[in-house]
């Protein structure tokens, strides 16, 4: 059965798939497929992106036409897959083994891509999600930092704490005192 694939930008969590797939539905198409930063499609519904396009705007999404657009996107995916890898794995590989081994390219290439594309590396981009992920934790409060640092593969609390001031200009404890501390969404990071 031959298919459609759609390539979908700021898909970052099942929400946004399951959200994706209701779209589709909803305008007539048939997915087979939905996953992060795709969708696949029935080809006995012919879909054109150009007119799919707006529907999915609508609700935060964008249909990607360019190659290295659609690439970045994936190694975001990627990249949020990743994180849970860091978090479960008993010995996690390391990003570009991660990417490589998902990927019919040389990490290098995956980099220039992303680099170019998304005007950030790919190191810059997995250090904001590690700290967004840490956010969050912290404002469950269920962890201690180091905790934290270990579930995130932080050499140490203190490592952590650093990486934190860098990227949000402000200490752990500065946001544990916040009582609404402000998140970003995992599409805004790029």
């Amino acid at each position: 059965m031959k298919t459609t694939l759609l390539h979908i930008k700021n898909m970052v969590c099942p929400r946004c798939v399951e959200a994706v797939r209701h779209l589709l539905e909803q305008a007539g198409y048939k997915p087979t497929n939905v996953q992060l930063g795709q969708a696949q499609l029935d080809q006995a519904t012919p879909v054109d992106p150009v007119a799919v396009a707006p529907l999915l705007r609508e609700a935060g999404f964008d249909v990607l036409t360019g190659r290295a657009e659609q690439l970045t996107e994936q190694i975001k995916g990627c990249l949020i897959e990743y994180l849970e890898h860091l978090r479960t794995a008993r010995m996690p590989l390391t990003t570009s083994a991660f990417l490589t081994d998902r990927f019919a390219a040389t990490y290098s290439h995956l980099s220039k891509v992303f680099s170019r594309t998304a005007n950030l590396t790919i190191e810059k981009y997995l250090i904001r999600l590690k700290i967004e992920r840490v956010k969050e934790m912290l404002s469950y409060g269920e962890l201690t930092l180091s905790e934290i640092a270990d579930q995130m593969r932080y050499s140490s609390g203190q490592h952590l704490s650093n990486q934190f001031r860098q990227v949000t200009g402000r200490s752990v404890s500065e946001f544990r005192r916040e009582l609404m501390p402000k998140r970003l969404a995992l599409d805004e990071l790029a």
